[in-house]
């Protein structure tokens, strides 16, 4: 399904084939191209949450940034830097390690493809949920150049520009990007009455592309950006009832981002085919700390760093050879990774402790699809792994006791300062794992008439496992976990009508060696989380999508989808009660929404030689349980939106007026359950949690220009 602000006959490239924008590969996906990206005011990922069906991405909260993405009930829920996604997101090809630094801002991109389901043959480990698909634009052969300013609720000021064009002739050209942002702050903070939500960010990217001969081609793209920020605003429901927006903190934390990296795409048609070859290379700090306790009393402070690097290739050849269309190659990951969690209490008392870790997984991969006369077409496809991870671990524990040396924090107290993570021995426990992995993917599409596909699938995906850097409580060791797979069977429609297009599917979703993160409150550690194998479980449901243009200037597109999840053997304590039994079988699945829908209407028409385009959205999510125990929750949401954007015909200035949260529903990123004590705000009623909330509602005024 196509989620552009364009009619539905439009076409839109689509690259997640890996065979060339041509090719059909029997999938369920969305791609929102750069009209549709803009008519729904995405400036992140999480802006897209709600408007694919089954699709929910976002942002944990505890610091700015770290993506919890979940398709089809499968996802994460976690802010420690050790656990991989279930959802994987690749930028220009080249995926994205770790969940903290995913979802900075979105500036100067072609499209975004969402790919439900595992996608473990042509992608790779941690894609077992699905895959996100980022394309940034690419230089061109013709002069190109537009900027805008949009101004924003709180004020939050964003700027934006790109220029492209030839710098030799057909034979090279370059694109430069840049992005820059101030919000003052869009919440207040009841503990001294500021202004809370401070942020600031830049970025910059710059690409050429060398297209010396017709058939050669190659990008090198580098981009380097900087987010620097409030901490979280985190509500107490002890405190203060959910569904508000009110808070009190006296620590107001940190959130930052510090990211550099870059790439080189090559591609070079020959033998009928094309050969392609990617490498990267990403640096990403991220800085955070946070006010765990959400009171206005210093009762459990902390403040985290994770420093990764990751290295990545692919070399890949598609083709045809007769009736068959193929792609087959190899690819190279490997990331090295430190986390820091240290633990305030008070003023002179604190815990510290982390994990550093080198992992590598290389890869073959091969997808061949048969077409069987006009209407049948079969597709095959099987990649194997081979992974490798070294960690090394410390406990959070009191600096004294830490006999290998602690983290020293230069500064006035524990609240100031940084980390140094040189001072910090990891030696708890060293851990040497390796698997190896075979991810199928078998598929059948009958083409009745050209404007119909139905399809049947059956594919397996691999998220690897680890261990946990994040071991707090006393009397625990570190300890690993193995690798999840998910294997799915899918029945797919994709009908295209006069006017409009329809695609609707149905899927099984098969968990075994279900990894989850549990998160329970702790007397001593504050929190406790414990990353293990907790059983099996099945997930079923249904998904629809639909656009109909109604008249030739009004279109209404709408998604729904329904899923049901439950654990089919449970071999772990997941609620806490220190057995395993049919209660904690019965504990619902973390982030699992089991209704999701959306509607837009968008309306266009001509004025002053260009034209006038409104749109108003709604989008609809069950609430659904935060953690493994179940005591925690996140909101149900009904969110509405609009924008009204006039476009020059043929480039100059243009505007837009937009709205997001009109009714100003509070949502919240997390809901950590606390320790049930007067120090954390327990007077019987409501648990206390750590629960970070996201922005309300927002207005909004863009102004552009473009050549």
């Amino acid at each position: 399904m196509l989620t552009s602000a364009h009619a539905a006959s439009e076409e839109v490239l689509v690259t997640a084939s890996k065979r060339g924008p041509d090719a059909n590969l029997p999938v369920a996906l969305d791609v929102a191209d750069a009209a549709g990206l803009a008519s729904r005011n995405v400036a992140n990922l999480t802006d897209l949450s709600g408007t694919m069906a089954s699709v929910a991405i976002d942002d944990l909260g505890t610091a700015r940034g770290i993506a919890n993405i979940t398709i089809r009930g499968i996802g994460v829920n976690s802010s420690i830097a050790s656990v991989d996604p279930a959802v994987g997101v690749f930028r220009d090809g080249l995926y994205v390690g770790m969940n903290a630094g995913t979802l900075t801002a979105l500036f100067d991109v072609a499209a975004v493809e969402v790919l439900r389901g595992p996608q473990g043959t042509l992608y790779g480990h941690n894609v077992t949920g699905g895959a996100v698909l980022i394309r940034t634009r690419q230089p061109g052969d013709a002069f190109e150049a537009y900027g805008t300013v949009t101004v924003e609720s709180g004020p939050d000021t964003t700027l934006k520009a790109a220029v492209s064009g030839p710098i030799v002739p057909s034979i090279l050209s370059g694109r430069i990007a840049v992005m820059a942002e101030r919000d003052d702050g869009w919440f207040t903070n009841r503990y001294d009455g500021s202004k809370f939500g401070a942020d600031s960010r830049y970025g910059v990217r710059a690409s050429l592309r060398f297209t010396p001969t017709p058939s050669f081609e190659a990008i090198l793209r580098a981009e380097h950006g900087q987010d620097n920020g409030d901490g979280p605003a985190g509500q107490n429901h002890a405190v203060f009832a959910r569904g508000s927006f009110d808070f009190s903190i006296d620590n107001r934390g940190r959130a930052a981002t510090d990211w550099t990296e870059a790439s080189l795409d090559a591609t070079w048609r020959i033998g009928g085919g094309t050969l392609t070859g990617l490498a990267g290379w990403r640096s990403v700090t991220v800085p955070w700390a946070a006010d765990i306790d959400s009171t206005p009393h210093f009762v459990f402070h902390t403040r985290i760093l994770n420093i990764e690097q990751q290295h990545n290739g692919e070399l890949r050849y598609a083709g045809e050879f007769g009736p068959a269309s193929f792609v087959v190659g190899a690819s190279y990951f490997d990331e090295s990774l430190t986390y820091i969690d240290e633990r305030n209490f008070s003023p002179t008392f604190r815990r510290t402790g982390g994990g550093q870790g080198y992992f590598q997984s290389w890869a073959g991969f091969t997808d061949t699809n048969w077409r069987l006369g006009d209407t049948l077409e079969l597709d095959a496809g099987l990649r194997f792994t081979y992974e490798h991870k070294h960690s090394r671990i410390s406990r959070v524990r009191r600096a004294a006791d830490d006999l290998d040396g602690a983290v020293v924090v230069p500064g006035e107290g524990v609240e100031g300062g940084s980390i140094d993570a040189k001072t910090l021995a990891f030696s708890d426990s060293p851990f040497l794992q390796s698997w190896t992995d075979l991810s199928p993917r078998l598929g059948v599409q009958w083409t009745p008439d050209p404007d119909t596909d139905v399809y049947a699938t059956w594919s397996r995906g691999f998220r690897s496992g680890g261990a946990n850097f994040r071991t707090s409580s006393l009397g625990l060791k570190p300890r690993t976990y193995e690798p999840e797979t998910v294997s799915t069977f899918e029945l797919g429609l994709k009908r295209h009508f006069t006017g409009g297009q329809l695609s609707a599917a149905l899927f099984h979703n098969h968990v075994g060696n279900m990894q989850r993160e549990t998160n329970l409150a702790d007397p001593i550690a504050g929190v406790q989380q414990l990353v293990l194998n907790a059983g099996t479980a099945d997930l079923y449901g249904g998904e629809a999508e639909a656009r109909v243009d109604l008249t030739e200037r009004l279109a209404v597109s709408a998604n729904a989808a329904y899923v049901n999840g439950s654990y089919a053997k449970v071999v772990e304590d997941l609620n806490g009660d220190l057995a395993v039994s049919d209660a904690d079988r019965r504990m619902r699945i973390p982030r699992l929404a089991p209704v999701s829908a959306g509607i837009d209407v968008t309306y266009t028409m001509p004025l002053l030689g260009g034209e006038l385009a409104s749109r108003a959205g709604y989008r609809h999510r069950d609430g659904s349980y935060y953690n493994d125990s179940n005591l925690g929750r996140l909101a149900a949401t009904d969110l509405f939106d609009f924008r009204i954007a006039y476009t020059p015909a043929s480039g100059g200035f243009g505007a837009a007026l937009y709205g997001r949260n009109l009714t100003n529903v509070a949502t919240w990123g997390g809901d950590t359950t606390l320790p049930a004590t007067a120090a954390f705000g327990y007077s019987g009623g409501a648990r206390p949690t750590f629960s970070p909330l996201a922005k309300g509602r927002s207005f909004g005024l863009e102004l552009s220009w473009r050549n």
